[in-house]
This record gives C-alpha cells, sequence and structure tokens, in this order.
C-alpha cells in the first residue's frame, strides 16, 4: 500500500454533551450536519483517499466482481407459488439487474401476464425498490410500494391489472405494505413518522377517493412500538399488529366488514409476545407468555381470544425454541431449533401423522419456505448447508415424498459441494458458557495457524446466522480463507435464554464471546493473530466497534459495514429513526444506570491511545437505519488517536442507505470492495 498518501483529518469542534452529570466531549459531533456542505467535503475526501489507496487492487475488484457474478445464474426465475387462482413468478433476465413480476392463470402454460418490469421502472433513478406487492381478491388490482431514495419512505400506488393503467392516488412515507379488505376496493396501509420513520399509524383507503379523506382506523401512540397490517392466511381477518422488541398486541376484524371496528385481540402486557394464526373457528397463539422462555402453543375461540381463555395446544420445553407456525387444512407445521438445528414438525390435526423431517449435518439452514395456500397437502420448504447450494423442495404431508422444485446453480462449471469441508466447534467463552461456530473450507487445509481466516457474527435483536450456503463467499474459499460464524450470544441460536444472555446489561457478553471464539480458533491452529480478520455489519458493526477496542491486537484486519458506533449519543437522541423502539434492546440511556454501562462498551466513546488492526468501514449517506455520522465520527476520532501505521478507510456511498446498491448485481461491487481489502492484506493479489 502507498504510504505517502495523506489521510484525511477532521476538523475539531469541541461540543460538550451532558447527563447524569457526567460530560461526554464529542470532537466530531457536527459531522451530523447533513446540509453542510464542509460535512460533504469531509465524506467525499475520505471517499478520495479511501480510492486512491485502494487503487491498486481497482483491477482485483474488477476480476472478484466478475468472478461473483459469473456463478449466478442471470436468466434466473424463481418457483412458481399458486395464489387464488394464478401462478405467481419472480425472473431475472440476462445483463438486467432488477426483477421482472408475472403470473399465469390456472396453469403454468397459460400466457405470462408481465405485472412489474422493475428495469424498466427503475430507469432514470440511481436507486430502486419495489416492495409489498399485493393483489386484490378479485385478481383485478395490485397495490405496491415504491423508494427511490434509499430511506425506506415508500410510496403506495395502485395498478389495474386488466387495463395497465396506473391510478391517480399516490400515498407519501409509508412502508410500502399494504393489505386489501374482502371488497377489492378497501385498502389499508400503514403510515411512517416522517422524522422517526416509526410505522405508527394504520389508515383506510377506498379506491377512487381523494388519499386526504383517507380514515385513520389506528394510531400506535407508544413511541417503543411500530405498528403494521395484514390478512390472515385464511383470508376470514384483517389484522392490525403493533409490537415492541418485548411486547406484542393484536386487533382484528372480518375482512369482509372493512368500516367496522378493529376488536383488540388480547391487551398488551409489557413483556408477552404473542403472534396469531386463524383456522376454522379458531385463533391459534404462539407466545412466550407466563414464562415460557421458549415460547409455546396455545388455541383460543375467535369468539372470546382474550388470554384467560387460551388452552394449551404444544407446551414450552426448555430445550427447544419454537420459532413459527404454518396451518394447512389437514396439517399443522412447527419450526423449531433444537441445540441451534433448524427442525421441522408436522402434525395432522386429527392427530394421524406426527413426524420431523429428518435432517443430517450441524452446519444447515432448513426453513418453511412460501405457503400461500391452505387447502393443500404440499409443504413447501428450503434447505441449504455450507457446502450445498440451496433446494426449494416440495414435501407431501401425506406420502412423504418430496420433489425438489429447484437447485441452486452455481454457474462457471468449477464448484463441487465435495471439494469443501464444513463442521461445527465449540469454544468456551469467559464465563463458562459454550460458544457454537459454523466454518467451512476447502478440502485439505492444514492446522498449522497459517490460514486466512474471516470471522463473521451478528448477536443483536435475537436475531440468529444460520450457516447458509454462498456461491459468493467461494472467492474466500478458493483463495485459500476459512469462513466461520461465531453463533454469539445476543442471537438466538441455542434459544431464547441465548438472546437474553446478551442484550441490556449483558451485552458485553456479544462481544467476549466474540473474542474468545477468535482465541479459541487461533488455539486450535486454524488461523493466528496475522492471518485472523472479522467482520459484522449495523449491530454487527457496534460488534467489531467493541471488539477493536477490547482486543485490537487478535485481528490483522476489520471490516464493519454501516456500523452503530456511537450508541449512547445515538439512544439519547429520540428524533433519529428506530431509536425509542430499541430501549429493551439496549436500555434506555434516560436512566442513569444504563447510561453508564452503555457509555462502558460504546465503540466511538472507548476509542483511546493505542495501535488498531488495518480497517474498512462503510457506510451510506441516506441510511436511515444507522446514520452515517456515527460511521464518519468513530473514522475521525480513530485517525485522532490511534498509534500505528495500519491502513484506516471510510467508504460513504453518496446515493444508498442502510441496504446498500438497489441493483441485483450491483451489491457484488460492495462485496468485491470488502473481500479485495482482506486479501490484499493476505497478500493474495489474484
Amino acid at each position: 500500500m502507498e504510504t505517502k498518501i495523506q489521510n484525511p483529518l477532521a476538523k475539531k469542534k469541541l461540543t460538550y454533551l451532558e447527563k447524569h452529570n457526567d460530560i461526554r466531549i464529542d470532537n466530531y459531533f457536527w459531522l451530523n450536519e447533513r446540509e453542510n456542505q464542509e460535512v460533504i467535503d469531509y465524506l467525499k475526501s475520505e471517499n478520495e483517499y479511501h480510492d486512491r489507496m485502494t487503487s491498486h487492487t481497482k483491477d482485483f475488484q474488477a476480476t472478484l466482481f466478475e468472478e461473483m457474478k459469473a456463478r449466478i445464474k442471470e436468466d434466473d426465475e424463481s418457483v412458481p407459488y399458486k395464489l387464488n387462482g394464478y401462478w405467481y413468478i419472480t425472473r431475472y433476465e440476462k445483463g438486467k439487474g432488477y426483477p421482472i413480476y408475472a403470473r399465469r392463470k390456472d396453469t403454468l402454460e397459460a400466457p405470462e401476464e408481465i405485472l412489474f418490469d422493475c428495469n424498466v421502472e427503475a430507469e432514470g433513478h440511481s436507486y430502486f425498490k419495489m416492495t409489498g406487492l399485493n393483489v386484490s381478491p378479485d385478481n383485478k388490482l395490485i397495490a405496491f410500494g415504491v423508494d427511490t431514495l434509499s430511506r425506506r419512505k415508500y410510496k403506495i400506488r395502485i395498478k389495474n391489472l386488466e387495463t395497465g393503467e396506473l391510478y391517480p392516488e399516490t400515498i407519501e412515507i409509508t412502508t410500502g405494505g399494504s393489505t386489501w379488505a374482502a371488497d377489492s376496493k378497501t385498502l389499508f396501509y400503514t403510515k411512517k413518522d416522517e422524522e422517526t420513520l416509526r410505522s405508527d399509524r394504520i389508515y383506510r383507503h377506498v379506491l377512487g377517493t381523494p388519499i386526504s379523506e383517507d380514515v385513520e382506523v389506528y394510531n400506535e401512540k407508544d413511541d417503543t412500538f411500530y405498528t403494521f397490517v395484514y390478512k390472515t392466511k385464511s383470508k376470514k381477518y384483517l389484522v392490525i399488529g403493533s409490537s415492541s422488541t418485548l411486547t406484542s398486541e393484536y386487533r382484528i376484524l372480518k375482512a369482509d366488514n372493512p368500516t367496522g371496528e378493529f376488536k383488540i385481540f388480547q391487551p398488551r402486557i409489557r413483556g408477552v409476545e404473542y403472534g396469531i394464526a386463524h383456522y376454522n373457528s379458531d385463533f391459534y397463539i404462539l407466545t412466550n407468555a407466563d414464562e415460557a422462555l421458549n415460547f409455546k402453543v396455545m388455541k383460543v375461540s375467535e369468539e372470546n381470544t382474550l388470554k384467560e381463555n387460551w388452552k394449551e395446544v404444544i407446551p414450552h420445553r426448555e430445550d427447544i425454541l419454537i420459532e413459527d407456525i404454518e396451518i394447512f387444512k389437514d396439517y399443522f407445521v412447527i419450526s423449531e431449533r433444537n441445540n441451534g438445528l433448524n427442525v421441522i414438525n408436522i402434525k395432522r390435526w386429527d392427530g394421524a401423522a406426527d413426524y420431523y423431517l429428518p435432517f443430517d449435518n450441524e452446519t444447515y439452514t432448513a426453513y418453511v419456505s412460501t405457503n400461500p395456500d391452505f387447502d393443500t397437502t404440499i409443504l413447501r420448504y428450503a434447505y441449504n448447508s455450507l457446502t450445498t447450494p440451496n433446494s426449494v423442495i416440495d414435501f407431501n404431508m401425506d406420502t412423504k415424498a418430496q420433489e425438489i422444485k429447484k437447485e441452486q446453480e452455481v454457474l462457471g462449471g468449477k464448484f463441487d459441494k465435495n471439494n469443501y469441508v464444513s463442521e461445527r466447534l465449540w469454544a468456551t467463552a469467559e464465563d463458562g458458557t459454550k460458544v457454537p461456530i459454523s466454518m467451512v473450507y476447502k478440502k485439505g487445509i492444514k492446522k498449522d495457524g497459517n490460514n486466512p481466516l474471516l470471522q463473521y457474527a451478528y448477536g443483536s435483536y435475537g436475531s440468529t446466522i444460520d450457516p447458509y450456503f454462498s456461491s459468493v463467499r467461494l472467492s474466500l474459499l478458493d483463495r485459500g480463507f476459512i469462513y466461520a460464524i461465531a453463533h454469539v450470544r445476543g442471537g438466538e441460536y441455542l434459544g431464547r435464554a441465548w438472546y437474553e444472555d446478551g442484550k441490556l446489561f449483558k451485552k458485553k457478553n456479544t462481544f467476549t464471546d466474540f473474542i474468545n471464539c477468535s482465541k479459541f480458533l487461533i488455539a486450535e491452529g486454524y488461523t493466528s493473530v496475522e492471518h485472523l480478520y472479522a467482520m459484522g455489519g449495523s449491530a454487527g458493526g457496534l460488534l467489531m466497534g467493541a471488539i477493536v477496542n477490547m482486543a485490537p491486537g487478535l485481528y490483522n484486519g476489520v471490516v464493519a459495514t454501516v456500523p452503530f458506533v456511537d450508541v449512547v449519543t445515538t439512544m439519547l437522541d429520540d428524533s433519529i429513526p428506530l431509536t425509542t423502539g430499541e430501549y429493551d434492546e439496549w436500555g434506555n440511556p434516560n436512566e442513569e444506570d444504563y447510561y453508564v454501562y452503555m457509555k462502558s462498551y460504546s465503540p466511538y466513546d472507548n476509542v483511546v491511545e493505542q495501535e488498531y488492526p488495518n480497517m474498512l468501514v462503510t457506510t451510506g449517506l441516506h441510511d436511515s437505519q444507522v446514520q452515517y455520522w456515527e460511521p464518519a465520527k468513530w473514522v475521525a476520532k480513530l485517525r485522532e488517536l490511534k498509534t500505528d501505521n495500519n491502513i484506516l478507510l471510510l467508504h460513504t456511498n453518496m446515493e444508498t442507505g442502510h441496504g446498500g446498491a438497489s441493483g441485483r448485481f450491483d451489491a457484488l461491487k460492495e462485496v468485491a470492495e470488502e473481500y479485495s481489502f482482506v486479501l490484499d492484506l493476505e497478500g493474495i493479489k489474484e
């Protein structure tokens, strides 16, 4: 790397931030002024520095991009699913970056009807995302949401599928999702608060009437909750949900009575989560009520839905987490997690069958896929593993016969799953807890400490990173890298208690688990300090920020994408999108004990004079989830205080938000940038 290139230095402008009689000095607070030209100039100077420092890898990045793209089938399509008399398909055409949504009536041989060609819709936009496609019960209309800025403020439009006409109605600042009443002319949708982007209100719109006359049917006033609306699979009920990190509440209304009053299903009780599914004249409820930490399934009549009437169907179990339920006419399917592994339990309503789908290794992911049809004996599920591409499988619940509808093709002719090895290992955390690690590598590696290893984790919100197949990842594996997913606490890999043990006042377990996994992999000879790399994004970027403060000498390089690193300042600012809804995850720093604990690990607040690893930090100017200024401030402070000559790069995409680029292959350019950074540090140039 060229060392003569002068890195940017952000101006220091003293800001005192006081809370609970504690003063934090923030020299880079001013970087949150998005409209300030000085801020834009600073971000551009960092981008120029990044480009110059990585200019020698540009050809390699292009090679990686083409290599990754070449493994992906460009003219590809989804497995069709049937809904209300039509087969729905999403397909891609060669050389085009966006999906085409289509359907065929009754049979797959019928003429194709194109709902949307997003390649046409995206013309003239640097970012384009369509979401919430929702066909009316009479199959004649489709509502959909569009975002062209990447701020997740979707505009809902309605299209006539018979004439192709786009109706004049444009509903601004929504989630993009909506649901039709049974009459095919009344549409319910969710509005967002313009500043915080919290989805807080449900409206009713009648086709052909002005948007200004839309009726607000629900307003979620608690700013730690968000709200949403949908229809049950049985099509009988419209449902308004309200949810926070720890608590849920639902309201129901018969879909054939759209102007009626929504009835509360069960009033919210702090700490009680529940979800509902309708079948015949009952609701089935997945809930953690009454200390069912790993959830249980209850049942109640649709006439008397209050909790006092709930009856147990599947009891709570200490060792098995119930993740979801799927209801069919004759069958009841339960998605569970047992010792970290996905299992699918199939039961007949009449009790004549009760069995599990068989899976045979420790590094796979299996999940129930799209099953909108209620009256069917076919369960569609998906399966993949660290070494096996994704398959979509139709399983006959009567005969137990399976049909692989589609297996992900890895193009290029070089991929053979037998050339790769996957395994699950268990590291020991500081407090003695065993932490699982799923890993994959090319056959024939030696445990001599010389293998480059990329360790990935997320570790928040109970979100589990399952061991999944990635054709993109082959670009690392084929160059000798080991890829390891650390299933740290804060996720839900080992059940709900695993999540509870990595949040609020136990958040530091997430960070120490990751570090202990790294030390274990070094001790076992898989890698060494000189060859170990870490990667995480968003809340996983917070994890990256914490580990480089706590154990900077353990990693040769770290990639932090859209990292949530200024925890205290963000959690004290309730005008920022998502903040108030996060108190149950991180704590509310307006309370002193949470403030003190948060400050003790917040990456930005804990940057000190010490050596840091080589680092690549990425963000998007329009990010609504982790604002661009968090990584920008963090990099500025690191530049000021770090005592090493290691590489520190900040790359801000000036056109996108939290999810990165919107085109199908544009995102691969970002992956190629991240991969080339660690490959270059490892001395791998091609």
